[in-house]
């Protein structure tokens, strides 16, 4: 049962990082609407960390009721 704490604690580190990495480097005006530009499609690395991010929290989240269940 070790194994599942130490495995959702790298996962959560993971998610946390690859989260941060998604920010496009707008400014803190762009988040209450200063900034007009609109991301429509996901390309390149883009693309590849939003898959992760999905896959990440699908894992969290599995890996969260397996903890549950188990103790």
């Amino acid at each position: 049962m070790t194994w599942i704490k130490i495995s959702q604690l790298i996962i959560s580190i993971l998610l946390i990082v690859v989260i941060l990495l998604q920010n496009k480097g707008a400014a803190l005006g762009g988040v209450f609407g200063g900034s007009g530009t609109v991301f429509l499609t996901k390309r390149g690395i883009e693309k590849k960390l939003f898959i992760l991010t999905i896959i990440l929290a699908v894992l969290f989240f599995a890996n969260s009721v397996a903890n549950l269940l188990l103790n």
